[in-house]
């Protein structure tokens, strides 16, 4: 059941927020709770995994036993030649 709930913040945050929400196609009402969801969610105190960093998972495809500091270490080494 939804419930109504007012909140009192400056005009421009709420003007950067619809923005945001806009742009994101969604509604300023759905943001917020989608955010308190996230802060309250107990599995989420474990891990958090911000929504970008989730929409980005998958698109590198790396072996399982890929090192990443050596591949970085590798990559300033290639860099500074």
């Amino acid at each position: 059941m939804d419930t109504k709930l007012t909140l009192k913040l400056e005009q421009t945050i709420i003007e950067k927020a619809k923005v945001y929400a806009k742009h994101h196609r969604t509604s300023l009402s759905k943001l917020i709770e989608n955010y308190l969801l996230n802060i309250t969610n107990e599995k989420g105190k474990e891990e958090k995994i911000t929504p970008l960093v989730k929409s980005l998972s998958g698109i590198i495809n790396l072996p399982e036993e890929f090192d990443h500091k050596k591949g970085y270490s590798d990559f300033l080494i290639n860099k500074y030649k």
